[in-house]
């Protein structure tokens, strides 16, 4: 094995992480640009800069309408996912009963099947109990993937739980609710946020189970790709950009946020 000295071990090492951010971050990079030509169509080197079409696609009444179904899909999916899959993790990792090694494969065998395979499915079984399309029927689909995930998510944080925690709090005289509030709730907490965020965003981002399911509706990745098939603008970056720093910032806040209540639960502590 050879050894290399410190120097170009760290040099190398900040070289393979730089080429790693390149081919991660510079597609994002290049539809932040085409959003900000004045053209219509995207030519590099930009001929022209120019930020109307920033304007002109948030003055489009049908795009508030994409963003406003997108974020109502959106968020329905999260609160939802959120309670089954918390309810589902301590089911999945803290209770030994019989049954649970199978109960554990049912719940995260949805992740496993091709998202399209599974939006037909549900499109078939829709249409059999004559169920109409909408972006409601989209919420029920997204559940149906983005619950296992969930779960599978908090009972990463479950099993680091520590039981004998309840146990003291209920030996000196806490009741079943004050033991869920003040003690499992909060050291779940972590994991139920991250579920939260990875609800979020996976269901503004799936384009497969909408496809099928929205009906008349349409969200914001439908409507991508709908424009790049036919139709294009530069409102298709614009809207690609926003989906893209939207996500970043909501992953970075959260990040923030565990940060901030981890310093502060210390802080408290101390004091």
């Amino acid at each position: 094995m050879l050894a290399f000295p410190e120097r170009v071990r760290h040099g190398l090492i900040v070289a393979w992480t730089a080429a790693v951010f390149a081919f991660v971050f510079l597609p994002s990079v290049t539809i932040l640009l085409a959003s900000l030509t004045a053209s219509r169509y995207f030519t590099f080197p930009i001929p022209k800069w120019g930020v109307e079409w920033w304007a002109k696609t948030f003055s489009s009444f049908e795009v508030r309408q994409l963003l406003a179904t997108s974020i109502s899909i959106a968020l329905v999916v999260t609160v939802v996912a959120v309670v089954i899959g918390f309810f589902g993790a301590l089911a999945f990792a803290r209770y030994d009963w019989s049954g649970r090694s199978l109960y554990q494969r049912i719940v995260l065998l949805p992740i496993f099947f091709p998202q399209s395979v599974l939006g037909l499915a549900m499109l078939l079984w829709f249409n059999a109990i004559g169920l109409e399309l909408s972006w409601k029927t989209a919420v029920f689909a997204h559940l149906v993937w983005i619950v296992p995930v969930v779960t599978l998510v908090i009972a990463i944080q479950v099993y680091s739980f520590d039981p004998s925690l309840e146990e003291a709090a209920f030996d000196l005289g806490a009741s079943r609710w004050q033991v869920f509030r003040e003690i499992t709730l909060p050291v779940l907490f972590p994991g139920i946020f991250s579920g939260s965020l990875f609800a979020f965003l996976l269901s503004w981002g799936n384009f497969p189970l909408s496809l099928f399911t929205t009906g008349a509706d349409t969200t914001v990745p439908e409507y991508l790709y709908a424009k790049m098939v036919a139709g294009y603008t530069p409102g298709v970056p614009v809207l690609g950009t926003v989906s893209t720093v939207g996500a970043t910032l909501i992953l970075l806040g959260g990040y923030a946020l565990i940060v901030l209540r981890g310093r502060w639960r210390e802080l408290s502590e101390n004091g």
